[in-house]
Formats: structure tokens, sequence, C-alpha cells
């Protein structure tokens, strides 16, 4: 169904989008869909920082249990 809109449609759809709201409005609108973007790809990075340290925490430690024990 939404095959066929092409530029001219999505133009159409533009400009009522934006009489409806009005400029205003849309332009805080896209102010907060980007921060939300900021935000989610600061927690996808810290997420992956997170892991890296642990992994490198276990890959420190390399010392087999027995010698622990007897330590």
């Amino acid at each position: 169904m939404l095959n066929n809109i092409g530029l001219p449609g999505i133009l159409l759809i533009a400009v009522v989008v934006l009489v409806l709201f009005g400029r205003g409005k849309i332009s805080s609108l896209m102010g907060e869909v980007g921060k939300g973007i900021t935000s989610f790809k600061k927690g996808i990075n810290e997420g992956k920082a997170e892991l890296e340290n642990a992994a490198a925490e276990d890959a420190h430690d390399v010392t087999p249990h027995a010698e622990k024990d007897k330590a």
C-alpha cells in the first residue's frame, strides 16, 4: 500500500502535518527525538564498556583454582 507514495505524496503529508501542528511543535518534537536517540546511544556505549570491563577482569585472572588453594 505504501509502495506507491512517491515524492509528491510525502510532500503533501509533510505540508498537512506542518499545518496541523505548526512549526514550533514539530521543532520541539524533533528536539526530543534527538535527545532520545542520543540517550539511547549513550546507554548502548555504557553497556558495551561494562561488558568489556567484565571480560577484561575475567581474562586477567588466569590462575588455576588448584594453585590458588595451595598459596
